[in-house]
């Protein structure tokens, strides 16, 4: 009947060609990523996001910390699996204030993923053809080294690498 035709004349490309399952096709590293460790969100006005987090939504929110070596204030929104952070310039040269003059009201900057060997994992970025924004990690919000990459190299997100 017509069931019997549908089921023999129904296509099958929607069906794996393959028998190898999806994390046999990639590649093996010698660093790991690990976790989402936060999302960083630009504001044009430091103290008006903290509020809205804080007394509006009822979160845990941090200390304004100054960290002059990435020119920025920073604010930690905890959300138990992960943080948001809330960046602010600091000084005119701090690229949150160019991202601020293209993104009036603010908006997504970055996230950032831990990684266990941060060394290990730009080398082998570079040799990949990931540009890395800094010939040598910096030390974060979280006292621990970072680099960002190219957001033209992830599809148009500007990813932080944290060592874990």
């Amino acid at each position: 009947g017509l069931l019997s035709r549908l089921q023999t004349s129904a296509p099958t490309a929607w069906t794996l060609s393959s028998s190898k399952s999806f994390s046999q096709n990639i590649p093996s590293c010698l660093w790991k990523l690990g976790r989402l460790n936060h999302v960083a969100i630009a504001v044009p006005d430091l103290e008006k996001a903290q509020s809205l987090y804080k007394d509006v939504l009822g979160a845990q929110v941090s200390e304004t910390v100054a960290l002059p070596e990435h020119g920025v204030y920073t604010v930690f929104v905890e959300l138990g699996n992960t943080k948001l952070e809330l960046l602010h310039p600091l000084g005119e040269k701090s690229p949150i204030a160019s991202f601020l003059q293209k993104n009036k009201t603010g908006g997504m900057h970055h996230i950032c993923i831990e990684v266990d060997d941060i060394k290990v994992a730009m080398t082998e970025l570079k040799k990949k053809k990931i540009r890395i924004l800094s010939e040598e990690p910096k030390i974060g919000a979280h006292g621990k080294p970072v680099i960002f990459l190219h957001p033209k190299d992830c599809y148009g997100v500007l990813v932080e690498l944290e060592q874990a």
